[in-house]
């Protein structure tokens, strides 16, 4: 029993195949290279940050995209009844299927399916969360030394798992001075043959943005006439504060397939439930059963959402009343308004106004601010002079700006707005004109 490079060498009786090679000599153990590539760049901006708060003012952080943090927006009653009953009738205690429980599959689609974009439970994968959900989509989607296009500025996460996974990220252009629409010559132009998704947010982080329907007509048909499929990170779907709403992706499409990644995190106000959604919209069969059955495999690397909020998922879905989306949108753009306004006398600052999701986007003139040499700097200086965090948006790829989260209570949007104001009235430098060039 022996071939040309193996030896058999007898083991308490048995036979096993042993090379020749050499033993290790010591030990050498290293993280791979996708631990190594795995980057978080909000983590890396924040943590190399100097945040030495004021000890005379209290900490007021607009950072954190938690609508949870301050206790002022809790969840409806309906939504911690239904964990209370899921987790009383001890249906749900163990192993859900991977792609979830069908009840609760077709609970989903129920509440999103319309005429221009019909769903079935098969065309929903639970997740968990909404991170989980863009995971799976571009995982699905993309193979290593493909590119996928990624809005800018735009959510960290999608650069994080792309260049973890090998894939490049090519970014596009948002126009602050068009409320944030996508560029779309610019968007076009990074278009190659080993482009494989194109991730569009809408409702926007960090912007705060919503696409008209024109709008998104448009970037589906750059999709179309490239032949791409879309990521449609809808997280902040119908958290708007618009007359006119905001249309699915889905809905508008005739012949790109998309894939919608959804949850309860925002919307009904529970982040750290992690409960998330993959909504499959394919057009003329372009998915197909292959992108079908490759979702299904990737989810069962790691069983994913919760079981027992997979058991309330339906009565979270159909008994949460109107009147909390409401309330939930009411404060948000009154917040928003306080802000928005606040902030518009303040030399030397653009604030855009938002239409929906949690955020507000405001651009810093640096020519009047000599003392910063970025929107690092001026941010961290705000926390130290001020104790008022904002997340510089270089953590987004877009300097000279900052995020603000409208989340806060509305005494502490004022009071925070009021310290802004202060900070940047000390270190303005005025000049013989302002480049306001958002001219708002």
């Amino acid at each position: 029993l022996q071939h040309s490079s193996i030896h058999h060498v007898s083991v308490n009786g048995s036979l096993y195949p042993s090379k020749t090679k050499s033993r290790r000599q010591r030990w050498e153990v290293k993280p791979s290279e996708m631990a190594n590539n795995t980057l978080n760049p909000i983590r890396a901006i924040v943590d190399g940050m100097k945040l030495t708060p004021n000890p005379d003012k209290p900490m007021i952080a607009l950072s954190i995209g938690d609508p949870t943090v301050f206790g002022n927006m809790p969840t409806d009653i309906a939504v911690l009844q239904a964990m209370k009953d899921a987790i009383d009738c001890q249906k749900y205690n163990g192993y859900a299927p991977s792609v979830g429980y069908l009840k609760s599959r077709q609970a989903v689609a129920n509440f999103y399916t319309c005429p221009e974009a019909p769903l079935e439970a098969e065309d929903v994968i639970l997740t968990s969360g909404c991170s989980q959900a863009i995971d799976l989509a571009i995982s699905v989607l993309c193979n290593p030394g493909d590119n996928i296009l990624v809005p800018c500025p735009g959510f960290s996460l999608y650069k994080t798992l792309a260049v973890s996974m090998g894939i490049e990220v090519k970014l596009y252009n948002l126009l602050p001075e068009k409320s944030w629409e996508v560029d779309l010559k610019h968007l076009e132009s990074l278009i190659d043959e080993r482009t494989s998704c194109l991730i569009v947010t809408n409702p926007s982080n960090p912007c705060g943005s919503v696409f008209s329907e024109e709008h998104l007509q448009k970037i589906l048909k750059v999709a179309s006439r490239h032949c791409i499929p879309i990521l449609a990170d809808e997280i902040y779907s119908n958290m708007v504060s618009t007359t006119t709403g905001c249309p699915s992706m889905a809905s508008l499409s005739s012949d790109v397939p998309i894939l919608s990644c959804g949850g309860l995190a925002k919307r009904w106000l529970v982040p750290g439930w992690r409960m998330g959604w993959i909504l499959i919209h394919d057009r003329n069969d372009i998915f197909g059963s292959k992108i079908r059955q490759g979702l299904v495999k990737l989810s069962q690397r790691i069983l994913g959402a919760c079981s027992i909020i997979q058991g309330a998922l339906e009565s979270i879905l159909n008994n949460t009343p109107q009147s909390f989306y409401n309330n939930t949108i009411h404060f948000l753009k009154t917040n928003s308004e306080i802000c928005f306004s606040e902030l518009c006398t303040v030399p030397g600052l653009n604030p855009i106004m938002p239409s929906g999701a949690m955020y507000l986007m405001v651009g810093i003139d640096m020519d009047r601010f000599p003392d910063f040499k970025s929107d690092v700097d001026f941010t961290e200086r705000l926390v130290t002079e001020q104790s008022v965090f904002c997340l510089p948006a270089s953590a987004f790829e877009y300097p000279n700006f900052f995020r603000i989260v409208v989340t806060v209570p509305e005494e502490m949007m004022v009071e925070a707005c009021g310290r802004i104001k202060e900070f940047c009235e000390r270190h303005y430098c005025s000049g013989s004109h302002d480049s306001n060039y958002l001219d708002q």
